[in-house]
């Protein structure tokens, strides 16, 4: 349990660390037509729209991971929360953010 606790401790610290690196690139496209081309101004406006999903698939994990971290100090951590059976352990070395077992999972898609 130690082993995955800090493997999600290490996932949201990644996660943090790479929120504040480099440019904003969320940050409002210039409308200078002069100063940037039509065509850099769509790739810009293309790179914004990519920031803008990529922050929130950063907030979704990080959510993720503060739950199975809950879940660790709760004492439900490794359940499925619908079966309430065991998640498989090769489940959760491969994602420790698991909330289902594998059945569950597969019924639910």
């Amino acid at each position: 349990m130690d082993a995955r606790k800090q493997k999600l401790i290490a996932m949201r610290e990644a996660l943090e660390d790479s929120a504040g690196t480099g440019d904003d690139p969320a940050a409002v496209v210039q409308l200078d037509q002069a100063r940037v081309g039509r065509l850099s101004r769509m790739d810009a406006l293309q790179a914004q729209a990519m920031a803008k999903a990529s922050g929130q698939r950063r907030v979704a994990q990080l959510r993720e991971i503060d739950a199975a971290l809950r879940r660790i100090d709760e004492g439900s951590y490794g359940n499925c929360e619908r079966c309430e059976e065991p998640v498989d352990p090769r489940r959760l070395d491969a994602d420790p953010t698991a909330r289902l077992c594998i059945d569950c999972a597969s019924r639910s898609e």
